[in-house]
């Protein structure tokens, strides 16, 4: 009636067109066996990375490769582009903002050279990872060809 006992849910949003797979799926212990949190990864298939949730950025790695974003209820999300891509220093990847910037979804954040990764033998599939430490449930909407902006995830705090 008043919406005082309605549980908030969160709609996470692709950051880059590619292929959805399941974190279980990807060649990493640390992510697969969600160690870090629960999520999903992407394959990319373009590379501008953009926001997945509105908030702000709490967090750009030095090495550039990943980033973490605090929306306003307080769910934090990491978007970790690559595997072993803190080993290149940042060198692919261009930020194009800094920590503490508000953003909303599908603000652009990185750009990416994927090409260039590859050539370095480095795994592209990107994790998003809800790394949060709140009750929380997560939804996938569907595992497949994903397009920049489409609803990945539905989070909903429980």
């Amino acid at each position: 009636m008043f919406g005082f006992f309605k549980k908030k849910q969160v709609q996470l949003v692709s950051p880059m067109d590619g292929s959805l797979v399941n974190l279980e799926d990807i060649n990493d212990k640390v992510f697969s066996q969600k160690l870090v949190g629960d999520g999903i990864a992407i394959i990319p298939s373009s590379g501008t990375i953009t926001a997945p949730i509105n908030g702000i950025i709490s967090r750009i790695f030095p090495t550039k490769h990943a980033f973490m974003i605090t929306s306003p209820s307080g769910l934090e999300v990491m978007v970790h582009v690559g595997l072993d891509t803190v080993d290149l220093n940042g060198e692919g990847f261009n930020c194009l903002v800094k920590e503490g910037d508000k953003v909303s979804q599908a603000c652009a954040i990185l750009e990416v050279d994927f090409e260039f990764l590859k050539s370095k033998n480095k795994d592209i599939v990107t994790p998003i990872i809800i790394t949060s430490d709140k009750d929380i449930k997560i939804e996938t909407y569907k595992v497949g060809t994903i397009r920049e902006g489409e609803s990945i995830l539905k989070i909903k705090f429980v």
